[in-house]
């Protein structure tokens, strides 16, 4: 499985904004094919910091999901809420198999 933790830090007066944009991308991105999971994690102690877990079958369905319209809109819409570029976390996905 692929795997990828994508870390975003928000600007504090952009952070409900994020989440409504992030829904939308979630709500697309778990209907794509290859996908097992789009996770929006926000930290507890730091309201402006987000973790998208992002699981797909394969890697090229993972690439896949950023040629989608979903994407692309949520990408351009977050582009200035974000305090910091974002960092996309490369991992192998164990348990559970794809």
């Amino acid at each position: 499985m692929h795997v990828t933790l994508v870390h975003v830090r928000v600007k504090p007066e952009r952070i409900e904004d994020f989440v409504a944009a992030s829904r939308a991308n979630h709500e697309g991105s778990i209907a794509e094919p290859g996908n097992r999971r789009f996770d929006v994690l926000q930290d507890p102690h730091d309201p402006g910091h987000f973790v998208l877990y992002e699981a797909y079958a394969t890697p090229e369905d993972a690439a896949a999901h950023k040629q989608t319209a979903h994407y692309a809109q949520w990408r351009d819409t977050v582009a200035d809420m974000m305090a910091a570029p974002r960092e996309g976390v490369p991992m192998v996905g164990l348990f559970p198999g794809a």
